[in-house]
């Protein structure tokens, strides 16, 4: 079977509500992040390093010429969402970001917007603008970088914030039917599989409209880069995530939506693990568990009831 036949993804979810393609732009929107620039921390969570996954370049480009550019990139889709994806995209005043969304909103062949942020850069002026939208009829999804639900860990990485502050934001956003897609990392330090099952169960009984895998990539220019180099920190083998992933898929419902399974980076940002230079491989092993051991939703049984919150 292929994986959209075993798991609710976003491509197939978005082709049956549209009628055809929709494919994502990535936008740098020059923001900061308040974990960097000594507001809440310094330095960011210890396996950051933004770079593996934006074009630092771009971030000087207007909204309407880095879409433009994106999708001359991209020849499988008629229609877009552009993705605020670079550090936290929430993270300015409102008015400044309601200009850079609506450069954006005003675009030819944008449907809609994808946010990523952190659980505690989202005021309610920033909920009140994305519901608005939403109510235009725009395709709004408030992408929350959680990352793990395990307290200890998250103070481990230096994240800054903890499970209760997501839980909070995420609850309130879907109050105003904002779709919450949130951000997890399989392979974190001191993070058992255990913790990763446990952290897709909370996820799930707080409420969740979309789901992110990525497996830990050890970056250059990050903390973790350093530990690794200095041979404390060990890579999360393609063996372990794929058993780990498709055990979280399993236990989430079908009704939610996976963004995506697993991620890829490219050297020399990347320093480890190597298999994550190529993302089909984890795909395609994720699919073969799937196939084999049940798809998603199919560990959820009568012993195991999520009390969830429905989006209004």
């Amino acid at each position: 079977m292929q994986l959209h036949e075993l798991v609710n993804t976003f491509g197939q979810d978005l082709q049956r509500r549209y009628g055809e393609k929709v494919h994502k732009l990535t936008l740098h929107g020059g923001f900061s992040c308040p974990n960097r620039d000594g507001t809440i921390g310094r330095g960011g969570c210890t396996f950051c390093n933004v770079a593996s996954f934006a074009d630092e370049k771009t971030q000087f480009l207007p909204i309407k010429q880095q879409l433009a550019e994106r999708a001359d990139e991209i020849h499988r889709a008629k229609r877009y969402l552009a993705y605020f994806q670079a550090y936290t995209s929430t993270y300015a005043e409102v008015q400044t970001l309601k200009k850079m969304y609506e450069e954006a909103l005003k675009t030819t062949d944008i449907v809609g917007l994808c946010v990523g942020t952190r659980p505690d850069c989202v005021p309610d002026a920033v909920l009140a603008l994305l519901s608005d939208y939403v109510q235009q009829g725009y395709e709004i999804w408030l992408e929350l970088g959680l990352q793990t639900a395990n307290e200890k860990t998250l103070k481990r990485i230096n994240r800054g914030h903890d499970f209760a502050c997501y839980a909070a934001i995420t609850q309130r956003a879907r109050a105003l039917g904002i779709k919450v897609c949130t951000h997890l990392i399989v392979g974190l330090p001191g993070d058992t599989k255990q913790d990763n099952l446990d952290t897709i169960s909370k996820v799930v009984a707080v409420g969740v409209d979309g789901i992110k895998l990525h497996p830990l990539h050890i970056v250059e220019g990050s903390k973790m880069g350093q530990a690794y180099k200095a041979e404390r920190l060990d890579p999360i083998s393609l063996e372990e995530y794929t058993n780990i992933a498709s055990e979280m898929i399993r236990l989430t419902p079908a009704d939610v939506i996976y963004h995506r399974v697993s991620a890829a980076a490219r050297r020399p940002t990347l320093l480890a693990p190597m298999w994550c230079e190529n993302r089909w491989l984890a795909m395609t092993e994720i699919g073969r568990n799937l196939d084999t051991y049940g798809g998603q939703g199919s560990l959820i049984n009568d012993a195991f009831v999520y009390q969830r919150p429905q989006l209004k």
